[in-house]
């Protein structure tokens, strides 16, 4: 075969019952909960040209120079090839260690690099976790909406997930403790909360300081732990920086420095490249130790190539410089998908306006089922998003959607928002046909946007609901 020619693919059909039959006997029970990944089941999309997808969590990865990556790559050649290909330890290189340490310095969180674990990205974090606290039928509390990519694993370790309504300053800690308090009553504990206090995954919104800290004082007051996810901490547009739940507790507790009831989860993922694969946690030196005989099990460290090359980014490189790049880019991205938002969806939708990250939360009116709008969006209109329900265990947010503005260009958003906007627009026509009255519209004319503040993502209204089901 010629070096360019590229070998038909062969598709296998989906297994027959019977098939199926012969290794239902031996799968694990935890295999019934599973679930896929949304953003995993959609990556297929970035290789399909003709789609704009607004889907994945990506930041935009061509703004790293091509000369730079051939450059670091080449130092770690150079200085380090037989430590590069060879085992790492499993809690992560001294070197990156010390990048890390530095980085979260950088957001005002100081630690100590004894207190930090490697990992492979962000992702291999909250598994850890849950292999290292849940047993079948333990509770999480989590915000609802949360991160889609949290969904499945939860359900894997087959956790009982209480999610709690969030609204423009992020999870209310008055329903939160109503929640702990009904939970006590049936004599059940949560293992952990897990919140994304920044620029929140999906929602789009940031906690509160005064929420911050009235978590820090329940979980301290409950003996509860806390999984602080922050991928985007660093990505800030407007307002004023606010402390990671992590530095709250330590400067509470008084241990000079370290937090005892914070898991605390960072990634270079949105701040670098998600291609690296390099995260890591900070946690309690007990959950620590678990931590790592869990990540042993999994995949004995991560890699040790990425790692140096994290290091030497880090070491010779203006990083918050390129931080700051990311940001005014990102910026001018998002600000483009709220005046699209506002053109092609108007009074049928709201969503929220955040200070940071990568994501915008929009919903649409009830009567609107965003998984059935995928389909149609990815059938007639090549365009792509997550589904609401993608962030609920329980099959909430049918009517709502999350959209990415950090990923592609600004013309790109611009088309991708109009091409939805369509389908919208053909949904509530049908709407109205169907039931011969004017459909309602999503966002009443007369409604204001919330007053900006420092201390809260400024929104154009994010859903609020009275539920707090699990």
């Amino acid at each position: 075969m010629a070096r360019d020619e590229i070998p038909p693919t062969r598709h296998k059909a989906r297994p027959a019952a019977h098939e199926l039959a012969r290794y239902e006997g031996l799968f694990a029970a935890r295999t019934r909960g599973m679930r896929s990944s949304a953003m995993r089941e959609m990556m297929a999309l970035t290789e399909r040209p003709e789609v704009i997808s607004l889907a994945g969590g990506l930041p935009d990865t061509s703004t790293f120079a091509p000369e730079l990556y051939a450059k670091l790559m080449s130092r770690v050649a150079a200085e380090s090839t037989a430590r590069a290909l060879q085992y790492g330890p499993t809690g992560g290189m001294a070197v990156v260690m010390k990048g890390i340490v530095k980085v979260m310095e950088a957001e005002g969180t100081m630690v100590d690099c004894e207190d930090v674990i490697v990992t492979t990205g962000g992702q291999q974090v909250i598994d850890l976790v849950c292999k290292t606290l849940i047993d079948p039928g333990d509770v999480i509390v989590a915000e609802a909406p949360t991160y889609p990519g949290a969904v499945p694993t939860f359900s894997a370790y087959e956790a009982d997930v209480v999610q709690i309504e969030m609204d423009e300053e992020g999870m209310p800690i008055d329903a939160l403790v109503a929640t702990l308090d009904a939970l006590g009553a049936e004599g059940r504990r949560p293992k952990f909360i897990y919140t994304i206090p920044n620029f929140q995954n999906p929602g789009g919104v940031t906690m509160s300081l005064e929420r911050r800290q009235r978590l820090v004082e329940v979980a301290r007051e409950r003996e509860l732990l806390i999984l602080e996810d922050n991928p985007y901490g660093l990505l800030r547009y407007e307002g004023e920086p606010l402390p990671t739940l992590y530095s709250l507790d330590a400067s509470s507790a008084g241990r000079g420095g370290a937090s005892d009831l914070v898991i605390y989860l960072g990634t270079f993922s949105k701040i670098l490249s998600p291609g690296v694969r390099v995260g890591w946690a900070v946690a309690p030196r007990p959950v620590l130790e678990k931590l790592n005989l869990g990540k042993q099990g999994a995949d004995l460290c991560s890699s040790p190539v990425t790692q140096l090359f994290v290091a030497a980014y880090l070491e010779e490189q203006d990083w918050m410089g390129y931080i700051r790049t990311l940001r005014e880019l990102y910026r001018k991205r998002r600000d483009t998908m709220l005046e699209a938002l506002e053109k092609h969806f108007g009074d049928r939708a709201r969503w929220t306006k955040p200070q940071g990250g990568l994501f915008i939360w929009a919903t649409l009116p009830q009567y609107i089922d965003t998984t059935d709008l995928l389909a149609r969006a990815l059938e007639s209109e090549n365009v792509a998003f997550v589904p609401g329900r993608a962030a609920y265990m329980d099959g909430r947010g049918a009517s709502s959607m999350r959209l990415n503005f950090a990923g592609i260009r600004e013309q790109d958003i611009r088309e991708a928002i109009r091409r939805i906007g369509k389908v919208v627009d053909e949904q509530v026509g049908l709407f109205g046909t169907l039931t011969d009255s004017p459909p309602p519209p999503a966002r009443p004319p007369a409604e204001a946007p919330a007053e900006e503040s420092g201390e809260m993502a400024d929104v154009v209204d994010l859903p609020r609901r009275r539920a707090q089901g699990r």
